[in-house]
Parts: structure tokens; C-alpha cells; sequence
């Protein structure tokens, strides 16, 4: 049986992305009118609620939410060049929306809120629309992000080794396998355990329009060995994948164990997804999951990002990372984070578990390297490569594993551009290059069996 363990700011919601069809033919200004001829209007305004918004990179303020969508409204019926009608009162549901409550409020805990979460620093990442705009425009007049000076680097699963080591049991070589963006799976404890599952062509509520992956995954839904455990971050469309969970639910043997943050799982039961099959943490809680090679105790851990799906959930589900501890191998996975003092504490929290004589610290962590530029936008929801490897320092892990780079453009930087960041940081801090390391989509990483003497 599984065994459960331990105990937003207010007035911010999403982009309604039905809005966005009524965009496909252009952009729009900061007067809020339309300008023809912009070759990207369609992908800024797509990007601007979805990269932006429902997808991963700044939340727009409630009131900005609800000018935007005027906007947009009257754009479409005045023309080009038109200037727009005033706003009308905003429909009943947006309303209903704004008076939410939290119905997992503690006020015993400093991250809930009475209308959601918040983060344990009290950082805002959600920018108003003036900010939003400027980001979009910007990039545009600087034809931002720029192509990728190199491929993207891809090889052939390693099938053989993958299947054969998910019946291994006991017996199980741990094992980290890069699947694209931030999904990973990982083989430990004798476990299949997945991260983030997104395999779709889109990172998107719409499968026209949003961030579109440039290279498929390193692994197929119909490669993957029976999973039997998928850890969710938080609910952005570029990390919880409905047609993914679907397929993971369907998967053959039954569906895995899905673990989620506060506010996800009623998400996954309309899903399909049975309600014994899914389980919600709070932060610093712990699960117990029984494996061949001992019980795996996983944790929900802080990490400094948001959340959001639609119009009116603007951190109204919580978001984290999680760690992971199996006999044979300890792993760290942050999710979506900018940086912040959260990891020195979930090293202090996790000293006992780690200490010489157990085996010392985490012997990987997954550690998000992209999707952070420009800084004055995106610093305090997603970190860049030098904040990464502090992650890094901060939880004394053994090795990590850069990812959530090179598969959606969601950002200004180019896609082929962490990795040649980390090397340059990698040289400025004397850190041995299997110390933070990147693979190529589909390669595989063998880790060092866990030791127990430090």
C-alpha cells in the first residue's frame, strides 16, 4: 500500500486561449490596434498566451487579462487600424472566477493562500500586460529567438538496454533517459519513473497554434517500457500533456501511479485517470512507494514558479519538484523554478537521508537550463544556466543533468544555447564536465549504484 506522509497571490488569473483563434491573422500594438504585415503577429499573439500564459514564461494581472481579451475583441471587428470600442463588463464566469477559493487553505502554512499558493518567498512571476507587450514586441523588432547555430543533438534509443532493465527487478542499473524538453525517464529502485510527460506536437491547448517541438521525442509513447510512476510539476501545457496522460493511463499492465502537487488530481479523474491511481502532495510531504528494491520514498519539494491552465486558475494548484530516494540511487527533479534559497533548505531538510555514511547527497539531480531569456521578464519563474549549476552547489548533488532546452521555443534565447552557457560556467568554476552535463534527445546516462559508505 502506498503510505502518506506530513502536513498565490490574490487577483491574478490566466489568458482565455479561445480568445487566440480570433488572433490567427495578426498582431497588436500597445494602443491596442492591429498592424498588418507583421509576418510573426499570429505566433506573438499565440506565444502571448500561451508561452506567456497558459503555456510557461508570465502571467498577465486580472485586470490586464480582461482589457486584453476587449482588445483582441474589438480587433477583430474594427478592421485593421481600427481603434477599439471601450471594454465591456466582463462575463459572469470571469467574475465567478475572481471570488475562487482555496479549499486546501491551511493558514498554518506560509505557501497557501485563501484563493491559492503562493511562493515561500512571496516572488510574484506574473507581469502585467504593458510588460507582456513589451516582452512580444521587443522580440519581434529583433527578430527574436534566432535559429539554432547547430542541430539540436538526437540519437537512437538504446531499446534493448531500456526493456531489459525495466524487468530487471532487483537487479535494476540506475538510469536516466532524456526524452526532450523536461521529460525524463528515469530507471531506479526498480521503477519506471517519468517526469513531465509531454510527447505531443505541440506544447498548446490548441493543436494549431503555441510552441511547437522542433525535434520528436527520444522516445515514443509506444517505446516506453510500462511506466510505473509519473511525477508532475505543476499544470503549464508545456509540462502536463492531456493527450500524454491519456495515453499513459491506457498504457498496457494499467495505469501508473500519477503524484501531483495540491489541486491536480480532480484534473487527472477527468482525464480517466482512476482516482486509487493518482495522488496530491503539499510541500516537505512524503509518499512511500513500495519497489523490488526496498520502498522509494519520494518528497514534494518547493520550487519559485506559478501555475495556471485557464482563465480563472491562476495559482489556484500548487507547483514543485520532487526528490526521490531509492536504495540505489537518490534523485532531485525541480520542475519549473527560478532561482531562490528554497534548495539550500531542501538540502538542509534532506541531511540526514544524505549523509556521508547513507550514501551522501542526491546522485542526480534534473535541473532546468532553459527557456530564461530575456532576464528582466522571465528571472523569477525560470532560471538560467549559471542559476542552474547554483541549484547545483546549493544541493550538493553528486551530478546533474541539464534539461528543458532544445525542444520548444518558448523564450528569446536560441535553442542551442544552454549548453554552450554551461560549458563556459562549467570552465569559470572548475567543475569536472561529468559534474552538470547535457545529453542528446533519446541518449541514456548509466549512474553509479548507490553506496553506503559515503
Amino acid at each position: 500500500m502506498l503510505g502518506q506522509r506530513g502536513s498565490a497571490a490574490p487577483g491574478k488569473i490566466g489568458l482565455d486561449p479561445a480568445v487566440l483563434e480570433r488572433a490567427a491573422d495578426g498582431g497588436f500594438d500597445e494602443a491596442g490596434q492591429r498592424f498588418a504585415g507583421l509576418e510573426r503577429g499570429f505566433q506573438i499573439g499565440a506565444q502571448l498566451g500561451i508561452d506567456a500564459d497558459l503555456g510557461d514564461g508570465g502571467g498577465l494581472h486580472r485586470g490586464s487579462v480582461v482589457r486584453l481579451h476587449y482588445r483582441l475583441e474589438g480587433w477583430r471587428d474594427g478592421g485593421a487600424g481600427s481603434t477599439l470600442p471601450p471594454p465591456r463588463m466582463p462575463h459572469p464566469g470571469m467574475l465567478a472566477a475572481m471570488a475562487r477559493r482555496n479549499p486546501y487553505h491551511d493558514p498554518s502554512r506560509p505557501h497557501h493562500h485563501p484563493e491559492g499558493f503562493r511562493n515561500s518567498n512571496g516572488a510574484d512571476p506574473t507581469r502585467s500586460l504593458a510588460e507582456v507587450l513589451r516582452w512580444r514586441w521587443d522580440a519581434a523588432r529583433h527578430g527574436l529567438p534566432r535559429p539554432p547555430a547547430t542541430p539540436i543533438p538526437a540519437v537512437a534509443p538504446d531499446l534493448g538496454f531500456l526493456r531489459e532493465n525495466a524487468r530487471a527487478g532487483a537487479s535494476m542499473q540506475p538510469a536516466v533517459t532524456w526524452v526532450g524538453h523536461a521529460t525524463v525517464l528515469a530507471q531506479l529502485g526498480g521503477l519506471n519513473v517519468l517526469t513531465d510527460p509531454i510527447f505531443a506536437e505541440r506544447a498548446s491547448p490548441l493543436s494549431f497554434a503555441g510552441p511547437k517541438r522542433h525535434q520528436p521525442p527520444g522516445l515514443g509513447l509506444g517505446q516506453l517500457p510500462r511506466v510505473d510512476l509519473v511525477l508532475v510539476s505543476h499544470n503549464h501545457y508545456d509540462h502536463l500533456d492531456e493527450a500524454s496522460v491519456r495515453a499513459l493511463n491506457a498504457q498496457a499492465g494499467g495505469p501508473p501511479l500519477f503524484v501531483v502537487p495540491l489541486g491536480l488530481a480532480a484534473w487527472l479523474r477527468a482525464k480517466g485517470v482512476p482516482a486509487a491511481r493518482s495522488v496530491e502532495l503539499d510541500w516537505w510531504q512524503t509518499l512511500d512507494v513500495p519497489g523490488p528494491v526496498g520502498g522509494v520514498e519520494l518528497m514534494l519539494v518547493p520550487a519559485q514558479h506559478w501555475s495556471a491552465r485557464g482563465l480563472g486558475d491562476r495559482m489556484a494548484t500548487l507547483w514543485g519538484g520532487f526528490a526521490l530516494f531509492a536504495p540505489d540511487a537518490h534523485l532531485f527533479y525541480a520542475g519549473d523554478t527560478g532561482y531562490s534559497r528554497d534548495f539550500a533548505e531542501i538540502r538542509e531538510r534532506c541531511a540526514q537521508r544524505q549523509a556521508p555514511e547513507a550514501g551522501g547527497g542526491f546522485d542526480i539531480a534534473l535541473l532546468p537550463i532553459g527557456a530564461y531569456e530575456p532576464r528582466w521578464f522571465m528571472a523569477t519563474q525560470h532560471v538560467n544556466v549559471e542559476e542552474a549549476v547554483k541549484i547545483h552547489l546549493d544541493l550538493g548533488a553528486k551530478r546533474s543533468l541539464g534539461v528543458h532546452w532544445g525542444t520548444f521555443q518558448l523564450t528569446d534565447e536560441p535553442l542551442d544555447e544552454p549548453p554552450r552557457r554551461l560549458v563556459e560556467e562549467r570552465a569559470r568554476l572548475g567543475l569536472a564536465d561529468h559534474a552538470f552535463f547535457t545529453l542528446a534527445i533519446g541518449q541514456t546516462e548509466r549512474l553509479e549504484r548507490r553506496g553506503l559508505t559515503g
